[in-house]
């Protein structure tokens, strides 16, 4: 059982954080442009046979079902990734907040950013009850983590996309997370109080 413990803060009062101002995903490339990569990713890929039984119409309606569903796999993935790079610009403020609060100053060490111990603030946001739609903070994080922008779908593997991205995420968290010697000291929810602000694309 995971023992968790918590940073000792002095006083008793709660402190405001800055809002957690949740972008959503960036719309660049229409839908229509990303099923066609998509198709192109089951066009090339060689990702269905023909069965003798359909015929050619049925066959083409199989290819652009697939297709859709890559695409939405791929919309799926950049909207984890604008929540894990939200949750890291969220992070870059609290650490601007914990600099000038005497009382919270000393608990961040002046490492190289994005530091281990940051991954305090992704389990603050759990113990939150913070909800990321349906992949969880930690991976999304992860995917940010991995990727600097969200490449475009042409980039990835139907593999990556179907199977892979979920692990990939959650590995790369777990290895930024735990390349301190001792877990990181978690803040204590009940001392620290923020919002959650859905900002809408322009």
């Amino acid at each position: 059982m995971e023992v968790r413990r918590y940073i000792d803060i002095p006083g008793s009062g709660t402190h405001e954080l800055p809002p957690l101002l949740v972008h959503s995903a960036p719309e660049a490339t229409p839908l229509s442009e990303v099923v066609g990569m998509a198709a192109g990713i089951v066009e090339a890929e060689d990702m269905l046979s023909a069965d003798p039984a359909d015929g050619p119409s049925t066959f083409e309606q199989r290819k652009f079902d697939l297709a859709v569903h890559l695409a939405e796999q791929y919309r799926g993935l950049v909207s984890h990734w604008s929540w894990g790079d939200s949750i890291l610009e969220w992070i870059r403020q609290c650490e601007i907040t914990f600099e000038s609060v005497a009382s919270l100053r000393d608990l961040l060490h002046p490492d190289v950013w994005p530091h281990a111990g940051r991954a305090s603030f992704v389990s603050l946001l759990a113990d939150k009850r913070v909800p990321a739609r349906g992949m969880g903070l930690e991976k999304a994080v992860g995917l940010r983590l991995t990727f600097r922008q969200p490449p475009p779908i042409d980039c990835f593997s139907n593999q990556f996309l179907f199977y892979l991205n979920s692990p990939v995420a959650d590995s790369a968290y777990q290895a930024w997370a735990h390349t301190i010697a001792a877990p990181p000291a978690l803040l204590p929810p009940d001392r620290f109080h923020f919002q959650v602000v859905e900002m809408e694309s322009e």
